[in-house]
């Protein structure tokens, strides 16, 4: 197998830029809801256990949106599937599709990321491409409200690294983080989850303050959380159910500090709620859990700052979805929790369950990702 030395992608579960493995090829394993295709089997059935998509190897990152997913290739080509209402699939139409679809024939891709009914890209020089969405609040970036339904890049710059968008039903809030270290934010505004000190829409990139440490970040429902060079974690928008980790359910227009301590490694959002994994390896939870999503053990219980799951030290990545969870252990075993209804946790059933339960028995699994709607994507090696 080969692949593009020095080239770097997103990882969905670590929450960060990776460069790839050579000794690995990827298999790409989908399950959970299936009504729109969203997990690439050639079907719409719904399941409860990993299903294999196809038979190739050369998958390198995949991530999920509400119903639709994409994924970037060895060879730096971009695939994607599922719902396509709003052009999101960026393949020139609105035509779902079942299985994997090429987005142009560019292999020059490096970063995807995709938002609930949108699609985001970063090729190798730089330069930020997007497509889909009811972009109504201008969530795309593209200075307009327009949907597109094939990739337009935003602005001319060519130092983005980054970018997080909500998966969540309603979601149109978009971070990203330039190589040099600034934040940037566009979209909706209104419950002041762009960190810029209001609650009015963007439609083009606005920079979050003028600081340029910032690292991670990732995007809930109405809520933003994000991780500095120098280990601290922040959050702000919306507090509603306490997701926000500052002891309240107090909304904020600007960054605040959770707690005092520099040992936050990854950090990932679902709808109401955030997670975070330390540079100890242990997993860290807060907010809504009214379907066990905290993983601590209890049902329906809001926690308004960080409470760990489990006495485990061994976590690596986290991913965050509509009140279900997924995190993979160094090891890379994988565990799921939280809402079940659809299979989306892969353990064979429909129940729910507030801690982590192991999906199968293999190790070797990464890249964890989200559907906002109730299905889950990782690949295995």
């Amino acid at each position: 197998m080969s692949y593009r030395y020095g080239a770097s992608y997103l990882d969905p579960g670590l929450n960060t830029l990776v460069a790839p493995t050579p000794s690995y090829t990827y298999y790409l394993n989908t399950w959970g809801l299936n009504t729109n295709g969203q997990l690439g089997l050639g079907t719409t059935t719904n399941y409860s256990s990993p299903k294999q998509v196809g038979s190739l190897t050369n998958w390198l990152s995949v991530v999920g949106g509400l119903y639709h997913s994409i994924a970037l290739k060895t060879d730096g080509t971009i695939w994607t599937w599922g719902f396509n209402n709003f052009g999101q699939l960026g393949i020139g139409n609105t035509t779902p599709y079942s299985s994997p679809k090429q987005v142009g024939a560019l292999t020059n891709w490096s970063v995807i990321a995709s938002g609930a009914n949108s699609s985001f890209a970063i090729k190798k020089d730089g330069s930020l491409w997007c497509w889909g969405a009811n972009n109504s609040v201008g969530q795309l970036g593209l200075g307009n409200t327009t949907s597109y339904s094939s990739p337009k890049q935003v602005g001319s710059l060519t130092n983005w690294a980054y970018i997080s968008s909500g998966v969540a039903q309603g979601v149109s809030t978009t971070m990203a983080i330039k190589t040099d270290g600034t934040l940037w934010a566009w979209g909706s505004g209104n419950n002041g989850q762009l960190g810029l000190n209001n609650t009015i829409n963007y439609s083009s990139p606005k920079q979050v303050g003028s600081l340029t440490n910032w690292a991670k970040v990732s995007s809930g429902f109405h809520h933003t959380v994000a991780i500095k060079t120098d280990g601290t974690i922040w959050s702000w928008g919306q507090g509603t159910y306490s997701c926000l980790g500052l002891g309240n359910n107090t909304n904020y227009s600007s960054p605040k500090q959770i707690g005092l301590l520099t040992n936050w490694l990854n950090v990932a959002c679902g709808t109401y709620d955030s997670y975070s994994i330390k540079t100890d390896g242990t997993l860290w939870a807060w907010g809504y859990n009214g379907s066990g999503e905290l993983g601590n053990g209890t049902l329906s219980v809001q926690q308004n700052s960080p409470v760990q799951i489990g006495a485990l030290t061994n976590w690596l990545s986290i991913a965050g979805g509509n009140y279900f969870v997924a995190a993979v252990q160094t090891n890379g075993a994988l565990y799921t929790w939280g809402q079940n209804g659809y299979g989306q946790l892969g353990l064979g059933n429909t129940n729910n369950y507030s801690s982590p339960k192991q999906v199968g028995s293999l190790t070797n699994w990464r890249s964890p990702s989200c559907n906002g709607g109730g299905s889950m994507l990782a690949l295995q090696y």
